[in-house]
């Protein structure tokens, strides 16, 4: 391979997940596994009720979405993720853990090692985005006190 070829190949975490066992109807079976856990869940539950309000169904979908653009390429999820999150105002930093560890549970339960290990390690990068976004804040430079 030569030098050139090599830095316009994607990082093979970006490579669409090549196994034929996962598809849309398992990414969501996936997402509705996961939710239904999630919404039992004494912490995120609540947080959740109070997001999304009558029908799952359309939430459900658009995270199937979601994940099938994170996992397949598909390019099918066309929303907003870190608007959406920057408005949930009781959501912690330890929320992400729960989320992490309840997701990675549930993708564990559902695929082989190999490919559960490709949904956590981008389910983990896309947490630490959010946190980021969410969390993170620079102070304003301090201003030299007049003399």
């Amino acid at each position: 391979m030569t030098m050139k070829s090599a830095l316009t190949v994607p990082p093979l975490a970006e490579q669409p997940l090549n196994d034929p066992r996962v598809n849309r109807a398992s990414i969501g079976r996936l997402v509705r596994e996961f939710y239904a856990k999630l919404r039992k869940n004494e912490r995120l539950g609540p947080i959740f009720a109070r997001a999304i309000t009558g029908d799952w169904e359309p939430h459900l979908e658009k995270m199937t979405d979601f994940w099938c653009s994170v996992i397949l390429k598909t390019g099918d999820y066309h929303g907003r993720p870190v608007p959406a999150h920057v408005k949930l105002k009781d959501v912690t930093e330890a929320d992400f853990d729960i989320w992490l560890a309840m997701f990675g549970k549930t993708a564990a339960e559902l695929f082989a090692p190999e490919t559960a290990a490709v949904f956590i390690d981008r389910a983990e990068r896309i947490a630490t985005s959010l946190k980021l976004a969410m969390f993170f804040r620079l102070d304003p430079p301090q201003q030299a006190a007049a003399g």
